[in-house]
């Protein structure tokens, strides 16, 4: 029997680029969001069913997922969205993806009774399918399985992407918190720019700044290593300025200034073109460590973030979909479909392996 999926966000950036590829390639996704005239004109174009609700309440969304099989939601900010969207998919047991990259809704959809109520309703949660964090997560268990004892793990990326309205939001309400890194399988806090290294993500030595990515929290629930921190390329000028950046967290938070920089936002970004997403790869690096001094590190080249979010995103929804009577509960990408599930995405390359001893 046919089965039936949604993407809701059909309206953003990313969440059109998915339609437009699904539908490139022979699928018929159901178009969802809050405001008919926001996408009702790309559902019309590409001859899509379409409907209109919000997700405030998870009995009004039960009622609108009735009759499909899984959602892709691509409507954040997500630490708002996704906890509403993931208690109705669970009511209708519908599978839940997301294309976040926010550690707090890692968590949530990770936490032991989601994972437990999604096991028994034999519900999928995978948040993060897109390049928040397939390629990271993915090269997360590549390094474990190179090095089951692994104790540290670092993982980062390089690219030149442009950056689309809803990714430069999310940074907008993060400004007002610090950096993140799990440390002994806890999540701490540290201000911003506190933390530097130089790092070969793939295309010549770096100076690399550590941020609140994701996989602090996938990544851990993807290998088990205890101790994870994330990094991108920052010159050594940019970390000092977001060093300077971190005292003033209190006030980027309050809500007139938060307000002021979203609204510059809708009116300034618009997203990388095609022709800019066709131009610019992106370049992950991780590295892990034992506690005998035993290094491995691994790098693989894919496609633009936004181009890769949508191949990705499209690709664990259709796999699911396939599957007969798949196994219900929270997982990671890596968790689904393994390390490899990167390697077979358009566009990608294969893994690099380094090996060394330290001591």
């Amino acid at each position: 029997m046919k089965k039936t999926w949604m993407i809701y966000g059909a309206s953003g950036y990313t969440g059109e680029l998915i339609a437009r590829l699904a539908v490139k390639n022979g699928h018929t996704p159901i178009l969802a969001g809050r405001r008919r005239e926001t996408f009702h004109t790309l559902a019309e174009e590409l001859n899509l069913e379409s409907r209109v609700f919000s997700i405030d309440d998870p009995k009004i969304i039960k009622e609108h997922l009735t009759g499909i099989d899984l959602v892709l939601h691509c409507a954040g900010p997500f630490r708002s969205t996704s906890a509403p969207m993931i208690e109705g998919c669970l009511l209708s047991t519908t599978h839940y993806l997301d294309i976040t990259g926010e550690v707090e809704v890692f968590e949530h959809t990770h936490a032991k009774k989601q994972s437990q109520r999604a096991e028994e309703a034999g519900v999928i949660l995978c948040s993060g399918v897109g390049f928040d964090v397939i390629p990271t997560d993915c090269t997360a268990l590549k390094l474990m399985e190179l090095l089951p004892d692994a104790t540290q793990l670092s993982l980062g990326f390089d690219s030149d992407s442009g950056i689309s309205p809803g990714t430069f939001k999310t940074m907008v309400r993060g400004l007002s918190s610090g950096s993140l890194e799990r440390k002994d399988t806890e999540i701490q806090a540290f201000p911003i720019g506190k933390k530097k290294r130089t790092i070969e993500f793939g295309r010549g030595k770096k100076t690399a700044m550590s941020i609140p990515w994701g996989d602090v929290s996938t990544a851990y629930h993807t290998t088990g290593i205890p101790s994870i921190t994330t990094w991108i390329p920052m010159p050594s000028s940019n970390i000092r300025a977001a060093r300077f950046m971190s005292f003033l967290g209190p006030f980027l938070g309050t809500k007139p200034v938060q307000n002021a920089l979203l609204h510059l936002v809708d009116k300034r970004v618009s997203g990388p073109d095609e022709e800019s997403r066709d131009t610019s790869p992106a370049y992950i690096w991780g590295e892990a460590r034992n506690d005998s001094g035993e290094q491995y590190t691994v790098r693989i080249q894919t496609p633009n973030v936004y181009s890769l979010t949508a191949s990705g995103a499209l690709e664990v929804a259709i796999r699911i979909l396939s599957q007969a009577n798949p196994s219900g509960g929270s997982y990671t990408p890596a968790g689904l479909f393994g390390s490899k599930l990167i390697e077979e995405l358009p566009g990608c390359g294969s893994f690099e392996v380094e090996h060394e001893k330290l001591n």
